[in-house]
């Protein structure tokens, strides 16, 4: 479960500076037009990584600020946790994890999670998984084909989802093949003259054969041959310094033999003072350093090559690499790699007959392997349609529609549009990666009418109740905790704007709920009430946010009911109104 505990609101549109107190249970935000419960709504989008619009932003102070603080526990506490901490930040020592976001007037965006700055992408990752909006652009939303269906797969299940993945997966290797085959049969003439290029240059390197690093090896090898002769007489003087040579001389002094002197020296005298000993060793220490640089001074001298016949071969080897450098790449390495990928395009250029017919068996492989995870999917959408229809209808029946009744059409979608074709369960149809099915939701509105789909069936009061209807479903089915409705009761009233107070609380026990409403029948089965008000004392009009309870909550609602806050009469049935949704409320 997560709640959010607290949303401030610095800035945006018609609201200075406010905050919104809110509960676990369903909390109803309220007011008259125009005072900016809507800005509430996009508050919370911005807080959740929605896209920012600089034009809702107040000249002064010239930025828009929405932080909240989130309350999180069990699986959904795990998960976030879990993605603050990699992303760097850190959640608070009670669990609750701030989330805040900037919008400046010049449109530049900042966003901070668990006291860290973060991509904006970070907080939509989070709201993924706390919050869902639904508003009457959502309605909109479902009306679309690809809308439906995607609400249906939701509903499936996991295991339906396992399996449009691997849908996706195959129809995916079978285009690619599709597009690949289709290329090489296209493009043979090109192809070949490509390949032919590039047997020349692959000829050409092969000859050469470059080693990875072989142009520094050979420049380094170069060099040391070209001045051979100062090489060998500088490390010969050093190994005579070092060691007094084979030969030594007044000049040159045997600095082992020196260093064996004074560490005798010290040594004797060690006894006197401890100091002496300290050196000594020291000195055994640079004795022994001097004896292992003696060494490899002899193995340098005895491995230095003054051969002028390796050096001219050295000479013709890297003219050849350069040779190849200008052509191909900047470097022995980048030639290597140029080969290499030369190799790769040559095996996709590749048009011969026996490359063809393999690639056409991968696809006829592939079509029927697509055609088979299709029909499943199929089978798996037509099982979820029917258990998607009676749940949403039962919804429908507690939400003053008895009579109406869901279906939802699983159709095999026409061919011959701009997708391909496959035969599925015997049917030639169109396929794309989500499978070969139209989803088509349908209303009976009352009986004997006939199924229409939503778009032609559903006035506007009856679409939000299908919405909503739709959500409740979605929820006994997993999905976010924290469920934001931005007017989806419009165009409805009465009763019917009873029933949907009444589901909106029973979502509640579950879920934390958010609604804008103009309903007072819905705002009063409300754990929390807040209004919305506008403050149009000064030169700048402004809305803050308050908490209302007992009588304050009764005006609200009588303002609701007959824009008359101060009638007895309108306070009266307010009152009612609220007595009836706190029996409804029980449990």
């Amino acid at each position: 479960m997560a709640v959010l505990e607290e949303l401030r609101i610095t800035g945006l549109g018609v609201i200075d500076d406010t905050t919104l107190p809110l509960t676990g249970g369903m909390n109803v935000i309220t007011g008259e037009t125009g005072a900016g419960k809507t800005m509430v709504v996009t508050g919370l989008g911005l807080l959740f990584g929605g896209r920012a619009d600089a034009g809702r932003v107040r000249a002064q102070p010239g930025r828009a600020v929405v932080e909240g603080r989130l309350r999180l526990t069990g699986r959904v506490a795990a998960s976030v946790h879990a993605r603050v901490v990699d992303a760097g930040g850190e959640p608070d020592e009670d669990g609750s994890v701030l989330l805040s976001r900037t919008v400046t007037v010049e449109g530049r965006s900042r966003a901070h999670l668990g006291g860290r700055s973060m991509p904006v992408a970070m907080l939509g990752e989070v709201g993924e998984q706390v919050v869902a909006v639904h508003g009457q652009s959502d309605q909109l939303r479902l009306l679309r084909p690809a809308e439906q269906r995607a609400a249906l797969d939701r509903f499936a299940g996991p295991e339906h989802e396992k399996l449009l993945d691997e849908l996706r997966e195959a129809y995916t290797r079978w285009r690619r093949v599709v597009d690949d085959l289709a290329d090489r049969r296209r493009n043979a003439r090109e192809r070949h003259q490509e390949a032919d290029l590039l047997r020349l240059g692959l000829d050409e390197i092969t000859r050469v054969d470059p080693q990875p690093g072989e142009d520094d090896e050979l420049k380094a090898e170069a060099q040391r041959l070209e001045h051979a002769e100062g090489l060998r007489t500088a490390a010969q003087t050093a190994y005579q310094c070092v060691t007094g040579g084979a030969e030594p001389t007044d000049e040159v002094a045997d600095a082992t033999a020196l260093l064996g002197v004074a560490r005798r020296a010290l040594e004797a005298q060690a006894g006197t003072d401890p100091a002496l000993a300290d050196l000594a060793g020291r000195i055994e220490e640079a004795a022994t350093l001097v004896g292992d640089v003696s060494a490899e001074l002899s193995a340098y001298l005895a491995a230095l090559d003054a051969d002028p016949a390796r050096l001219q071969t050295i000479y013709e080897r890297r003219a050849a690499l350069r040779t190849l450098t200008r052509k191909y790449a900047d470097d022995v390495d980048g030639v290597v790699a140029w080969a290499e990928r030369a190799r790769t395009r040559l095996a996709d250029l590749d048009t011969s007959d026996d490359v063809l017919d393999e690639l056409d068996r991968e696809r006829q492989r592939l079509a029927v392997e697509v055609a088979e995870l299709a029909a499943r999917l199929s089978a798996s959408r037509r099982e979820a349609a029917s258990r998607f229809a009676e749940k949403v209808t039962t919804e429908l029946a507690g939400l003053a529609m008895p009579h109406a009744r869901i279906e939802v059409a699983v159709l095999p979608r026409t061919p011959g549009r701009s997708e391909p074709t496959l035969e599925v369960d015997g049917t030639e149809v169109g396929i794309g990666p989500d499978g070969a099915d139209e989803v088509e939701l349908r209303l009976l509105a009352h009986p004997g009418a006939p199924a229409l789909p939503l778009q032609r069936g559903a006035s506007g009061g009856e679409l939000s109740r299908v919405m909503l209807a739709i959500e409740v479903v979605f929820a006994g089915s997993g999905g976010p905790p924290t469920l934001v409705f931005d007017e989806v009761d419009a165009g409805v009233g009465g009763q019917a704007a009873v029933e949907i107070g009444r589901r909106l609380a029973r979502l509640a026990r579950s879920h934390q709920v958010l609604v804008v409403t103009h309903l007072p029948q819905v705002a009063a089965f409300a754990d929390r009430h807040l209004v919305v008000a506008k403050d149009t004392g000064g030169a700048v009009t402004t809305s803050g946010v308050r908490v209302v309870e007992d009588t304050e909550r009764a005006r609200e609602l009588a303002r609701m009911l007959a824009g008359l806050p101060d009638s007895d009469l309108g306070i009266a049935h307010a009152e009612e109104l609220l007595a009836v949704a706190a029996r409804e409320r029980r449990p």
